[in-house]
């Protein structure tokens, strides 16, 4: 005997003026904020490139944050989860360049004057996630002086410990401290756990590279080595940012092992 299942057709009457989704979301608000100022068509690619790479940037800081408050409370469990969370954001940030990968010379220059001074490194998102990393620097918080909410959460992250921080703290809290610390972390079974939490670093580390190289070879493409709309020596200032390493002690300790 053969059965008929009838589909169940969505609701589509809400009697509202927009759709929950919508509602919870801020779709309508989300798609209000692409301003072009120029005729030239990859402007708005330009401008929507850089607004998820602002939302990433704030879900990146979110996860960081709790991964911070876990190890402080001694739950690598749950640092490792916000950790991992993390990393899918992070190979979403590196991708996301892809939507200017087809952006030429001519095109960026046909809407660059109406960028004006406005320049990525002037992002205080993700300038949050630099400090976070242990790569502070006082300077940039002249950057934003005459905004005081914004200036007092940068402060607050550049006066306390970085994630990486928080990491060794929790290796000292174990009883393992020195220069040879994650040398010592890999080699004792006994500390498993703390090596599985390197790991997880050198995760983080990896793709914090990738993305400062997706960067650096974006901005190569578009526009070589002319100077940045902010001021900044452009590809010379964005090579250096990709040679440096994230962690560097982790990387150093593959040296001795």
């Amino acid at each position: 005997m053969q059965t008929t299942t009838t589909a169940v057709q969505p609701k589509v009457d809400f009697g509202r003026s927009t759709t929950p989704y919508a509602a919870y979301a801020g779709i309508d608000e989300l798609h209000a904020l692409q301003h072009p100022l120029s005729s030239e068509p990859t402007e708005r690619s330009f401008i929507v490139a850089t607004q998820v790479m602002e939302l990433l940037f704030g879900q990146l800081r979110y996860e960081w944050t709790l991964a911070q408050q876990a190890l402080r409370a001694d739950d690598l469990y749950g640092a490792g989860v916000a950790l991992r969370r993390g990393l899918g954001v992070q190979d979403l940030l590196a991708e996301s360049w892809g939507l200017l990968a087809t952006m030429t010379p001519d095109e960026f220059n046909a809407f660059r004057p109406v960028l004006g001074e406005a320049s990525g490194f002037q992002s205080y998102t993700y300038l949050h996630l630099e400090f976070l990393l242990g790569n502070k620097n006082e300077r940039m918080l002249a950057l934003y002086a005459g905004h005081p909410r914004v200036h007092a959460e940068l402060a607050e992250t550049l006066r306390n410990p970085s994630l990486y921080d928080d990491a060794v703290a929790v290796l000292r809290r174990r009883g393992v401290d020195g220069p040879d610390a994650w040398e010592t972390v890999y080699r004792d079974p006994a500390l498993a756990d703390l090596a599985r939490l390197g790991e997880l670093l050198l995760d983080v580390a990896e793709r914090v590279t990738r993305w400062r190289h997706r960067h650096l070879m974006s901005v190569k493409r578009v526009m070589g080595a002319k100077p940045g709309t902010g001021g900044s020596s452009g590809l010379s200032w964005l090579r250096k940012a990709a040679e440096d390493d994230v962690f560097p002690e982790l990387w150093n300790a593959r040296n001795g092992l």
